[in-house]
């Protein structure tokens, strides 16, 4: 039948004795693919007459599972692929030009929308590449190969930190001398690689991203390290380059020596790892962020988008490859967990701080929903979507997670300490994704939270600077009683600035008395700026004596120099009296 079909005597053969040892060892093909060590698949093709000469490999490993003679079988395999003129096949993978990097594993990088004015698709939005240390010890690498050596390397590191995006551009300079890659992923991952890995000619890349899914597996995974290492140490097969990316719990769990009385579950995996495991950093270095600065100032938006967010702790990468997904997971959200979103969206552009209250949150939430949803809430609906939100995407972030505020170290201070800080003892507190929060400040800017965000800050804020900014930003939006109530509840908490401003107030409204007591109790707590405009106001009243009680009270000399109330430079009275009238910029409340 190979004579019919054009092949050659020695390849009809060689297949005649793997057929008559398979039968003298009575196995089928799936008995004998699994005491070769190969896939079902590989034995099939060997022995049928409509598939092309077998590889070197595939007929040794049949040689050993029937007890035919090894040197003889590999005679007549070479004879076979002289006599056919070509080699056996060309081997599994494509030209690497003909790739698209996201086809490989590589995460979409940014927020998706293209940058203003530019033609560019979202799908084809790409950051520039930042070449880091780690990079070099690739190019050492790729250079082996391109001068006839094989290598492996694993790059090591957590979730998005960049590992499959190096290994892309490591390739780049092969893609130019036509080397192939070849990334085992069909039927499942395991499968495909060791079916397939005895056909990889040379000049090949060999793609195992997440590498886990192939040396980790539990049935086959030490066969695959077994192949891989008989690969690269074939020098009629070579030069090759295998690279694959891993997280560190799993290069630890691989190379970690097996305990005496317990199995070795990856020995040939650790062999075949040890020295070609390459780390990859969490964040970007200062010269790394030095070059993501200019790349972003020469016009790469993307960067320039996560260096607003991630240029304190240098997780760029963690950044762009999150991104998309959690503004993907915000716009898809139940009803409940957008609510909950939306309001942490909102006490952040409105002046919250980092850390915000479930409570607060909860509370928030409800008018953010439209009546259908309201009414169709569950028992227990704020619970699910804080466990939605918690959920991480990409480079271990989550659209809202729980955190822990660090305790403020501060010298002590006139304001009582148990006001100034995080709302510690307050209830579980939660962070929202910087992304979202940049998100919210641009897609909301024009929106005014409804009565329960006001409500809920009112009821759970604590800290006196964020209930002031809250104050300041329901003046703005016209909500006025809420205003009103929210200085009041700041004063509460020890806030001087909302004391002086509800002084003031109060001697508007007629009430010097009132205003004389919340300016005292401002300057107690380091701010005399009340006392200074009461003073002013009551002299420009005719109140002479009332004036200068207060002149004592806040201990100034007739002339004097007053604290200007926004807290820059002094200024000194010129006239008679104790203080320059108050300019509009000095007006806070208003």
């Amino acid at each position: 039948m190979d004579e019919q079909n054009g092949h050659s005597p020695q390849l009809t053969k060689l297949r005649g004795r793997l057929a008559d040892g398979l039968a003298r060892a009575r196995l089928n093909q799936t008995q004998l693919a699994r005491r070769a060590g190969l896939g079902r698949t590989t034995v099939s093709e060997a022995l049928s007459p409509q598939k092309p000469v077998p590889s070197a490999e595939t007929v040794a490993a049949l040689s050993r599972a029937l007890q035919l003679p090894e040197a003889e079988m590999l005679a007549l395999q070479r004879t076979a692929v002289q006599q056919a003129g070509t080699s056996t096949t060309e081997g599994p993978g494509r030209p690497i030009g003909e790739w698209a990097p996201h086809d490989l594993e590589v995460h979409r990088a940014g927020p998706g929308p293209t940058a203003a004015g530019s033609d560019m698709s979202a799908e084809r939005a790409w950051p520039a590449y930042v070449r880091r240390e780690h990079d070099r010890v690739l190019d050492k690498a790729v250079d082996d190969t391109m001068a006839g050596r094989s290598r492996i390397m694993v790059l090591v590191g957590a979730s998005s930190t960049g590992k499959t995006r190096a290994c892309w551009e490591a390739v780049q300079p092969l893609a130019d001398q036509g080397w192939r890659l070849w990334h085992p992923f069909d039927p499942t991952r395991a499968q495909a690689a060791l079916e397939q890995l005895h056909r990889v000619g040379p000049r090949t890349v060999v793609w195992l991203n997440e590498a886990q899914h192939y040396l980790g597996d539990r049935a086959v995974g030490e066969q695959i390290a077994a192949a891989v290492h008989r690969l690269l140490v074939s020098r009629e097969r070579g030069p090759v380059l295998v690279l694959g990316t891993l997280w560190p719990e799993y290069a630890t769990q691989y190379t970690a020596l097996p305990i005496p009385t317990e199995p070795d579950l990856h020995s040939r995996v650790r062999e075949l790892l040890a020295g070609h495991l390459l780390a990859v950093p969490d964040a970007f270095d200062a010269p790394a962020l030095a070059a993501a600065r200019a790349l972003a100032k020469d016009g790469d938006w993307l960067l320039a988008d996560a260096l607003t967010r991630a240029h304190a702790d240098g997780r760029i990468t963690q950044d762009l490859a999150g991104a998309p997904e959690l503004l993907n997971r915000y716009q898809h959200a139940s009803p409940a967990a957008k609510a909950v979103l939306q309001a942490a969206m909102d006490a952040r552009r409105l002046g919250v701080g980092l850390h915000l209250s479930q409570a607060f949150l909860t509370d928030a939430a409800t008018d953010y929903l439209s009546q259908s949803d309201y009414d169709q809430l569950t028992e227990g609906w704020a619970e699910q979507a804080y466990a939605a939100l918690a959920k991480p995407v990409h480079g271990k972030q989550a659209p809202l997670r729980q955190t822990t505020p660090r305790p403020l170290r501060r010298p002590p201070a006139p304001a009582c300490a148990a006001t100034t800080g995080p709302e510690a003892g307050r209830g579980p507190q939660f962070r929202l994704a910087d992304y979202l929060e940049q998100h919210g400040r641009t897609s909301r800017r024009h929106l005014c939270p409804p009565a329960s965000f006001w409500h809920a800050a009112l009821t759970h804020l604590a800290n006196p600077d964020d209930l002031n900014r809250i104050a300041d930003e329901a003046e703005k939006r016209l909500r006025l009683q809420w205003a009103h109530h929210l200085r009041h509840q700041a004063a509460a908490h020890g806030s001087p600035v909302a004391l002086a401003l509800l002084a003031v107030l109060r001697a508007e409204a007629g009430d010097p008395d009132g205003a004389g007591v919340l300016a005292r109790q401002a300057a107690g707590l380091g701010d005399t700026d009340a006392l200074c405009q009461l003073a002013e106001m009551r002299e420009e009243a005719g109140d002479r004596d009332g004036a200068e009680a207060l002149a004592q009270a806040g201990r100034w000399p007739r002339r004097h120099r007053c604290p200007a109330p926004t807290g820059g430079d002094t200024r000194t009275r010129r006239g008679p009296g104790w203080c320059r009238s108050p300019g509009p910029e000095d007006r806070r409340l208003r």
